[in-house]
């Protein structure tokens, strides 16, 4: 692209980037712009679909009409339709007025619709008619109106998903894609931040009355290397922060680290043996990712590997109930407890196995301790292992007085 045409790009509409995803985007802008094709711009939150959106318009033969821009995700649902297309006076409570929606004002020009993905279903309906025929209706009448909207939308999410899920129109999301501007994240062109800071940091200090001087190369290598999940909006916010609470026109890197967040150690990749690895990657790996089926291949191993883990988990189980079922003979056989050279009566002479419970082996030791004692409570409450207290009140329990 040719240089003083570049330039003009950046400072009329701060479409900053050498990279080649940034140019490819642009190209496609320039390409886009003097048509009244539709445009449907996505990419990640602060990416500056925006500035995109007002760079077409501004390029395009409608640039002396009005630029509407609306967020769908802002709006409450039940409003949307209302601000979008307009209603009639007591068309709904509070509606104390004829009132024009974004469509008209924005006739002859352009219409932003910011976060398309969050359109209620309903009124993508009547989004469509628009696109294929400019006229709809406000709510509360039947009288059609008809205007020349040339239409803009961006969003964050993937519409491709959105359609399978049932959440966004199909035949709307094709109607939108005329033209469609892939913005890339900031992570994935880094190479442009020197160029973007540079922009940013221009237009601050000449703001604020302060001669840019630059940046310490460090500074620049350092933000290279974050994430940038805002992306170029988080970019410009952090630049004209420092500028402006330093009031200083070279920024180092001891300034930059006071702004910067606190990040999380690197991740460190390990090896991992062949044996102890879910999937298994040989030098064909590539031709792996490349095989349709090696996702579903990938779920299907996962799988396998949990139902091992449950079926671990239920032989546990087996070997525990069996292990209390060994107990439950022992105590049905009958065992002989001695303690100090009493002997406590066998289960089977205390009573009738199908009547045993907790209970009544409580009671029968709570007795026999009692007998061998005399009836001396707190000789006996010792010998069992519990305070006179609670065996007084076991006695009570039990009608043992």
């Amino acid at each position: 692209m040719d240089y003083n045409f570049t330039k003009i790009l950046q400072e009329r509409f701060g479409l900053v980037g050498d990279s080649q995803p940034m140019q490819e985007a642009i190209q496609m802008l320039m390409q886009a712009a003097p048509t009244d094709l539709t445009v449907l711009i996505t990419g990640e939150t602060g990416t500056g679909k925006e500035v995109f959106s007002q760079a077409v318009h501004s390029l395009s033969n409608r640039k002396k009409f009005p630029f509407v821009s609306v967020n769908c995700g802002a709006i409450p649902e039940s409003l949307l339709e209302s601000e979008l297309f307009g209603h009639e006076k007591g068309a709904f409570t509070g509606a104390h007025e004829q009132r024009k929606g974004f469509f008209e004002v924005a006739n002859r020009g352009t219409i932003f619709l910011d976060e398309i993905g969050e359109m209620p279903f309903s009124t993508q309906v009547k989004l469509l008619k628009v696109l294929e025929s400019g006229e709809f209706s406000r709510i509360g009448s039947t009288a059609v109106q008809k205007v020349d909207v040339r239409v803009i939308a961006a969003t964050n999410r993937t519409l491709e998903e959105e359609v399978q899920s049932g959440n966004f129109r199909q035949d709307l999301y094709y109607r939108l894609k005329n033209v469609h501007i892939y913005l890339p994240a900031l992570r994935n062109h880094p190479e442009d931040i020197p160029a973007l800071y540079d922009f940013f940091a221009r237009n601050i200090c000449s703001k604020i009355g302060i001669e840019y001087k630059g940046v310490a190369n460090d500074v620049v290598e350092i933000f290279k290397r974050l994430e940038w999940s805002g992306n170029i909006r988080e970019l410009k916010n952090l630049v004209e922060t420092m500028i402006t609470l330093e009031k200083v026109s070279y920024i180092t890197p001891e300034v930059a680290r006071k702004y910067l967040k606190p990040t999380l150690p690197p991740h460190i990749a390990t090896n991992v043996p062949d044996s102890h690895a879910l999937v298994r990657f040989g030098s064909n790996s590539n031709a792996n990712k490349e095989n349709p089926q090696f996702e579903l291949g990938l779920i299907f191993r996962s799988l396998l590997a949990l139902q091992n883990e449950v079926n671990d988990l239920k032989s546990m189980s087996r070997h525990t109930i069996a292990s209390v079922d060994e107990i439950k003979d022992t105590l049905y056989h009958g065992i002989n407890v001695k303690q100090d050279e009493v002997e406590v009566k066998s289960f089977d002479e205390m009573e009738a196995v199908e009547n045993l419970n907790l209970a009544s082996i409580e009671k029968k030791f709570i007795s026999e301790a009692l007998r061998r004692f005399n009836s001396n409570r707190r000789l006996a409450a010792k010998e069992l292992g519990v305070s006179e207290r609670t065996l007084y009140r076991k006695i009570a329990e039990y009608g043992l007085e």
